[in-house]
């Protein structure tokens, strides 16, 4: 056992103690830099899954006072540290799964093997990896599960607002090519408004055929195109489903 004074130091944080607090300490303690991961679109049945990474500069607190959650701003003040963090952070990586991949893989995996893309893509290797809610294995790098991450680290948080206003946009687009479905309002997620458009047209190509809902809309009602006698009839893919509701 190792005497008490060659035992190195240990650090409580609490997660009342600020946005900026983890990660200064961390990089007090030669852990930096420190890298936050997020991703937005994981509850979506339509559009992509993106996730972000994000390396904040040490000392930058004042230039992003009100950043957190992206969830929690306005799509005007998203937009506006979006554009902050592209400028001021030290590095950042956007990935962008596509629906075809999150039906292959499943969310799930898709989500981890992407954050593991998005630190891959950083210009450096960070010196810490934060992620929010769950561990993460695999990034080469020491890292901590965050409880509530992008209301607690501030790189976190920059993760989430590249994320969130990444695929925002990207729905935004899916709108102007899918207009029936009103992307730009709800951005893929089960609303009301996006459940009886689904259930009228049909699914479209972006949407996510192995959500229950989509896989039930695309099997029950064949519709917008999509099947004829069990073929795809405009190159988009095809998911049957069984009585028993899995998909084949």
């Amino acid at each position: 056992m190792l005497p008490p004074e060659w035992k190195p130091t240990r650090a409580t944080v609490r997660a009342s103690a600020g946005l900026w607090t983890l990660q200064s300490t961390l990089q007090r303690h030669g852990l930096g830099p420190v890298a936050g991961v997020d991703e937005a679109g994981r509850g979506a049945c339509a559009g992509p899954l993106v996730v972000a990474a994000c390396v904040l500069r040490a000392g930058d607190a004042r230039r992003f006072e009100g950043l957190t959650d992206s969830k929690l701003l306005s799509p005007a003040q998203r937009e506006e540290f979006y554009y902050r963090i592209v400028r001021r952070a030290e590095d950042f990586a956007v990935i962008v799964i596509p629906p075809a991949e999150v039906d292959r893989r499943g969310v799930h995996v898709a989500n981890i093997e992407g954050m593991r893309r998005a630190v891959a893509g950083l210009g450096a290797p960070p010196g810490y990896v934060l992620t929010d809610g769950f561990p993460v294995r695999g990034f080469g790098r020491p890292s901590l599960a965050v409880p509530k991450g992008d209301l607690t680290a501030a790189c976190v948080a920059a993760a989430s607002v590249l994320a969130k206003v990444t695929r925002d946009r990207i729905m935004v687009q899916l709108d102007g090519r899918f207009p029936d479905y009103g992307f730009a309002e709800h951005k893929g997620y089960n609303t009301p408004t996006h459940e009886a458009a689904l259930a009228e047209h049909g699914p479209c190509s972006d949407h996510r055929f192995s959500f229950v809902n989509v896989a039930a809309v695309a099997g029950r009602g064949r519709r917008a195109g999509l099947v004829q006698n069990g073929a795809a009839t405009d190159g988009i893919p095809v998911w049957e489903v069984e009585a028993g509701g899995e998909l084949s």
